[in-house]
């Protein structure tokens, strides 16, 4: 099915490269590749009048909201975090127009403004793309399906700690709530 878009009714919503996040395993997709192919989703999108939504996850300064349950696998502590941990790569070419979200959880809808944004804006269909796929990505795109969002899932502007974990929500779960697409046919379609 062909991709069509239409620019002002798209948010392009951009999950945690910042450089904390981009210094840790990727794959299929080394880091440098997701965020090359993301920052030519951003300069199309401001192109041709698509919202930019630049999203970040870190705790605040002290650390006091940091989750820490109990799990199996637990996350980095917040302690461990380097300095510059929560900055967004420069690639991404923040624009005072873009929309930018602090997170403090895995999804960047529970919590922050970002719903509130998109709908002032008259947002209907959301493409996103980031890492983690199967983390960050995924918990947004189950959030904006719950909000009837329209989703774009960029298949090869994300990536997951491994390839399994990317193979299995872009051919388990993605299909059932969104499309999913390659960079290329994105670009296209926010160009007519």
């Amino acid at each position: 099915m062909e991709l069509i878009l239409e620019a002002k009714k798209t948010a392009l919503v951009v999950i945690d490269l910042q450089r904390g996040i981009l210094a840790l395993p990727a794959a299929p997709y080394s880091a440098a590749e997701v965020l090359e192919r993301a920052a030519a989703l951003c300069r199309a999108a401001r192109k041709f009048g698509s919202t930019v939504v630049l999203v970040r996850v870190t705790p605040s300064a002290d650390r006091g909201d940091a989750l820490q349950p109990l799990a199996d696998l637990p996350a980095l502590s917040a302690h461990q975090l380097p300095a510059d941990w929560a900055e967004l790569a420069p690639e991404l070419g923040m624009q005072p127009g873009d929309v930018f979200i602090t997170k403090r959880q895995w999804g960047a809808f529970y919590g922050t403004e970002l719903d509130l944004q998109l709908r002032r804006r008259g947002v209907d269909t959301i493409i996103l793309c980031g890492v983690s796929a199967n983390i960050g990505v995924e918990s947004t795109a189950r959030d904006a399906y719950e909000r009837a969002y329209n989703l774009i899932v960029v298949e090869d502007a994300a990536a997951a700690r491994t390839a399994e974990e990317h193979a299995f929500v872009m051919r388990t779960v993605f299909p059932r709530i969104a499309r999913v697409r390659k960079t290329a046919e994105v670009l296209a379609a926010l160009e007519t």
